[in-house]
C-alpha cells in the first residue's frame, strides 16, 4: 500500500484493489481500511507480463474501462460486447474449454514502464481483466488464462465499489 501513496498519490478517501497472487485474494481498500476480501483465481501459467504469456501480469494499474454495469449475474462477454446470453455457473470444481468472461468487466491499464505497460508487456494491449467466470468452484486456486477471476456476485460488488482511474496493485 505504501508503493501506491508514495509512488501512485493515493489518498485517505480514495478506493483501491490489491490482489495478492500468493494467497489468491483480492482487497478492496478505502483509504488504508480494509473494506472487502474475495478469493480469486489468477493465471494458472503464473505471474508475469510478457504478450502471449497467459500470465498474470504484476505492479499497478488503474481501472481503464468498466463494462457491464446493471447485466444480470452470468451475463455472457465476447470481445466486451454483451450476448445477451447467460452462462451456467459451476461451483464445484469445472474446467471448461471456453475461458469465458461473465457479469461484469474491470479493464485494467498497467501504470509501470517495462512491468506491465509498453512494448511486449502491455496489460491493456494484452485485455487484461478483472471479471466473473463460471468456474466459480475453481475460484482461489490459479486457473485463469492471464486475467483476475472474482466470483460473480463478487466482481458486482468489486465493479461498485472501483472506479475509472482506480488503482488496483497485484502482487506475488
Amino acid at each position: 500500500l505504501q508503493k501506491l501513496v508514495d509512488e501512485f498519490d493515493y489518498g485517505p478517501n480514495d478506493h483501491c484493489a490489491i490482489i495478492v497472487v500468493e494467497s489468491q485474494r483480492l482487497y478492496l481498500l478505502e483509504g488504508r481500511r480494509v473494506r472487502s476480501v474475495f478469493p480469486v483465481s489468477t493465471s494458472k501459467y503464473g505471474v508475469g507480463g510478457e504478450a502471449n504469456s497467459n500470465k498474470t501480469p504484476p505492479g499497478t494499474h488503474r481501472i481503464e474501462e468498466k463494462i457491464g454495469d446493471k447485466a444480470p449475474l452470468g451475463t455472457i462477454f465476447r470481445a466486451r460486447g454483451n450476448t445477451g446470453k447467460i452462462a451456467k455457473i459451476y461451483t464445484r470444481p469445472k474446467d471448461l474449454h471456453d475461458d469465458l468472461v461473465t457479469t461484469r468487466i474491470l479493464w485494467l491499464k498497467g501504470l509501470e514502464e517495462g512491468i506491465n505497460s509498453g512494448k511486449g508487456v502491455d496489460s491493456y494491449k494484452r485485455m487484461i481483466y478483472i471479471h466473473g467466470t463460471p468456474e466459480e468452484g475453481l475460484i482461489g486456486q490459479p486457473a485463469s488464462h492471464g486475467c483476475v477471476r472474482l466470483k460473480n456476485s463478487d466482481v458486482v460488488e468489486t465493479f461498485s465499489f472501483l472506479s475509472l482511474g482506480s488503482l488496483v496493485d497485484i502482487i506475488k
